[in-house]
């Protein structure tokens, strides 16, 4: 028998077997608990958690077919032995059907025990090293709350590290939902300021006439309602880091003071006299085309130039498609953990569907698509019913016949990603014609035949001819 040693589950309703499997696998080493009928080994099944189940199929209250599919529902990666009686093989296919790992037929042979539960205890651990091989992995290529193993992920994380103690400005661009403060906290996070402030401000979030106060503060009286003196951000984040995201929108009018801190390290409250010196880095960030900013007049080219010394620009997810199935992982793992769900991965349809989307917000959509199909999920893997919000076709969508979506780590089924993504076809020429199909053919150049073949084989055979 294999050396592994496993914790596992005897469920049967004789007393005599209990006892026999009892002294055998606790004398290998094993631990063990013993359920005489169905009710007992699900109350256990819920409580511990096993590596392999040992399983009598025929018992008299709850059968072992059914404690057999509550059990894998409960955890699908559980390993099931089920155990029959001579002449009674057309049940354990049964059972091999839903899921069991092998069957033993009674009465059985010591040798054949050990034989059987030793391959299913090596299946298992291997199982559990490759789960933390991959988490391995994801903590490799994670960076800060940063996540992905593309060619251009790996390069920022060098980038990161080459500029993270530097004094020397820093300009990070990228769409919505790229990620930009995240960098910034990386660069922040792993130097020399990282045990001083960190300083985040959205120059797009602070209304105008509140922003020059927040950001170089005000001296008492300097403005209706300004009862004290105030430190600003700028000046609270000193010897660590400011944070400027949507610097594209500073007003005009505070393009001009930004600039002036930035080329004397100094900073001058609202309504005060005094200059207060002022020891920070600046980073900035913007989805804006910053230089067509300067160029049509709208930011100030000194002080793009003056923040532009070191610029980094953040891809889109749809450039790093491989890093798709790594986030997704990581999302769903925090979202089942923040509901509780038992919730461990994503089917292969489901994975399928967000390969070939493509993600107009970025990370921070496949966030949200994430969350969500975890708040709808109810069984144990993500399924691409839970999905369904998700836009198969449209702007920013990928074909998966095209060539640019990249395959899965552990595989695709080729006949069900070419069928989802027929189906997502059909239903947006559906919506299009407003479920006239004989427009909606023409609309996919297919004969209505044709059409009608597909929609009833996808289970959309609805609405008007």
């Amino acid at each position: 028998m294999t050396d592994i040693r496993g914790n596992i589950l005897v469920v049967d309703d004789e007393i005599s077997m209990r006892e026999f499997l009892s002294v055998m696998l606790q004398g290998e080493g094993h631990h063990l608990d013993l359920a005489a009928n169905g009710g007992e080994a699900l109350s256990f099944l819920e409580k511990n958690s096993y590596d392999l189940v040992l399983l009598d199929l025929v018992m008299p209250d709850i059968g072992g077919q059914e404690v057999l599919e509550r059990a894998k529902q409960i955890d699908p990666d559980l390993l099931v032995v089920v155990v029959t009686a001579h002449g009674s093989i057309g049940s354990a296919i049964e059972a091999m059907k839903a899921g069991a790992y092998d069957y033993m037929q009674k009465p059985f042979q010591i040798e054949e025990i050990r034989m059987i539960l030793g391959r299913a205890l090596d299946k298992r651990y291997l199982a559990r090293e490759n789960i933390q091989l991959k988490r391995e992995l994801q903590q490799r290529y994670q960076f800060n709350g940063l996540i992905g193993s593309s060619p251009s992920m790996l390069e920022l994380y060098a980038w990161i590290n080459r500029v993270k103690d530097a004094k020397t400005n820093v300009l990070v661009l990228g769409e919505s939902g790229t990620g930009k403060e995240l960098v910034a906290r990386a660069i922040h996070y792993n130097g020399n300021r990282k045990d001083r402030p960190f300083v985040a401000i959205n120059c797009a979030a602070i209304p105008e006439t509140l922003l020059e106060s927040e950001l170089f503060g005000h001296k008492r009286g300097a403005f209706t309602g300004a009862i004290a003196d105030r430190m600003g951000l700028l000046e609270s984040g000193q010897r660590g880091t400011v944070f400027l995201d949507e610097i594209g929108e500073l007003p005009f009018s505070l393009q001009v003071k930004l600039l002036r801190v930035l080329q004397e390290r100094t900073v001058r409250r609202v309504g005060g006299t005094e200059d207060i010196e002022i020891d920070v880095r600046v980073i900035a960030a913007s989805n804006r085309n910053l230089e067509k900013e300067v160029q049509e007049g709208r930011f100030r080219d000194d002080l793009y130039y003056r923040l532009n010394v070191i610029q980094v620009q953040i891809p889109p997810l749809r450039e790093r498609r491989e890093d798709i199935p790594m986030l997704a992982q990581y999302f769903l793992e925090k979202y089942a953990k923040e509901s509780s769900k038992p919730i461990q991965k994503f089917s292969k349809e489901a994975m399928a569907l967000l390969l070939s989307y493509g993600y107009p917000g970025n990370v921070r959509e496949l966030e949200n698509v994430v969350e969500r199909a975890v708040a709808l999920e109810s069984a144990s893997t993500i399924l691409p019913e839970s999905l369904r919000g998700l836009h198969r076709t449209g702007l920013g969508a990928v074909s998966p016949m095209s060539g640019d979506m990249p395959l899965p780590l552990e595989g695709l089924d080729l006949e069900t990603a070419v069928g989802e993504f027929e189906k997502g076809l059909l239903v947006q020429a559906l919506k299009q014609t407003e479920g006239f199909k004989k427009k909606a053919a023409e609309l996919l150049q297919l004969s209505f035949r044709s059409l009608r073949y597909r929609l009833v084989k996808y289970g959309l055979d609805s609405g008007k001819d």
